[in-house]
């Protein structure tokens, strides 16, 4: 579930088998760590397990957006 994604640490939740370099990378979601993300997973955390790429701002911002109301 992605209901607290925000805020929350990357690669923290317990029974997810998050790969080996999200876990590592420090990162904290937020907007604009979220941003970086849905621009090019890849290029955020190399190696990671879940790509995911979205070009247009206007629908990663609307996907952020909705991300911070959901608790």
């Amino acid at each position: 579930s992605l209901a607290g994604v925000v805020g929350r640490k990357a690669g923290s939740v317990s029974g997810y088998a998050y790969s080996p370099a999200l876990k590592a990378s420090g990162k904290t979601w937020n907007a604009a760590t979220l941003d970086m993300w849905l621009t090019s997973s890849t290029k955020t955390v190399p190696g990671t397990k879940m790509p995911y790429t979205q070009a247009d701002a206007g629908k990663r911002k609307a996907i952020i957006d909705y991300l911070q109301t959901v608790k």
